[in-house]
């Protein structure tokens, strides 16, 4: 997968969930379609393949959706 943009995200609490994250970037409109999304579109999170759309993501987490590279803060 090939990275072209690199961008911080920063987490309000202990976590958010990756249909929570993809609604917030405005990768999807509404978290029913994250299941979809995720089906169709490869997602890494730490270097591993992830499709789970409750997925939590914390502080330190990197995940590579659509050649973008989040760091999460």
């Amino acid at each position: 997968m090939k990275v072209s943009t690199i961008k911080d995200f920063s987490i309000k609490g202990d976590y958010i969930t990756l249909s929570q994250f993809l609604k917030e970037e405005s990768i999807i409109s509404s978290g029913g379609q994250a299941k979809w999304y995720l089906k169709e579109n490869p997602v890494l999170l730490n270097g591993q393949s992830e499709d789970r759309r409750g997925k939590k993501l914390h502080v330190g987490d990197e995940l590579v959706v659509d050649d973008v590279h989040y760091k999460f803060k």
